[in-house]
């Protein structure tokens, strides 16, 4: 590829009026291409290229997580259990079958802390915005009742309604860390309305959460556990979304368990080396 100055205010030094011009379709963004004895006009790469750059950028995935890949996801390191390089397998697998064979499904990533679902998640995002064209969307759960519950201060021009479209209507959702705000009445309703919307128009989506995909506690009560022995358990998916939109995950997503120690606190350590 070569570069064109195109004219206007400044120098061709400025660096700002520099565009990259396709040395295969000088810019016009098709290529000729000859099909059973005839010449006919295909979308370029650079074209299909750009696209899938416009598509990413509108994924809003965090700077923190634009290096992750699929591809450079470690799961064979030393002492790495084996259901991390099951769980890379299993994107894979999901970007190949996509749309046909998953049918609307997603996946409910579970695991310890620093596993590395949000990894696989944002490296299966990417490759089904790079290979399928799908329209994906991030947000970190969090962050996203922040902003709800932020747009009903009168001060703020953004509506309830304005935020949750974008994350209603992505062919692609990844979810992140689902359960890690405090449950509350508010909390289940917003999660109500975003999971059973997606599950009507069998629309995909992708979630990663700390928590394990059991019931509730309380549910407990009724079993032959002491209260002891179930005061020692820690808190489950069930608590944190509610037992009605637990049971919904179970239907629309395949579950995928990621074991292990924190790669973090072993293997990716802060350092300045």
């Amino acid at each position: 590829m070569g570069d064109t100055w195109v004219g206007g205010c400044g120098t061709p030094e400025d660096g700002r009026n520099m565009v990259e011009v396709c040395s295969v379709c000088e810019g016009s963004g098709l290529r000729i291409v000859e099909e059973n004895g005839r010449q006919v006009a295909r979308p370029c790469e650079c074209r299909i290229a750009r696209r899938a750059a416009r598509m990413l950028e509108g994924a809003h995935i965090p700077k923190r997580y634009e290096h992750c890949t699929l591809d450079n996801y470690e799961s064979g390191f030393g002492g790495a259990d084996k259901s991390l390089k099951s769980a890379r397998l299993m994107m894979q697998r999901f970007v190949e079958g996509y749309p046909v064979e998953t049918e609307g499904k997603g996946l409910l990533l579970t695991g310890d802390i620093g596993v590395g679902k949000t990894h696989v998640a944002v490296g299966l995002l990417k490759e089904l915005i790079a290979r399928r064209g799908v329209k994906g969307l991030f947000y970190d759960y969090r962050e996203l009742l922040k902003q709800v519950q932020n747009s009903y201060n009168k001060d703020v021009s953004a509506t309830e309604l304005s935020i949750l479209r974008p994350v209603l209507e992505a062919e692609v959702l990844v979810l992140d860390e689902l359960g890690a705000s405090k449950p509350t009445d508010w909390v289940w309703d917003t999660v109500a309305q975003i999971l059973n919307s997606r599950y009507n128009e069998r629309r995909t989506t992708i979630i990663t959460t700390n928590y394990a995909n059991e019931g509730s506690l309380l549910s407990l009560a009724a079993s032959h556990e002491s209260p002891a022995k179930r005061a020692m358990r820690e808190e489950t998916l069930g608590d944190r979304i509610g037992e009605r939109m637990l049971s919904r995950l179970q239907e629309m997503c395949v579950v995928v368990e990621m074991r292990g120690k924190d790669f973090r606190q072993t293997v990716a350590r802060a350092s300045f080396a």
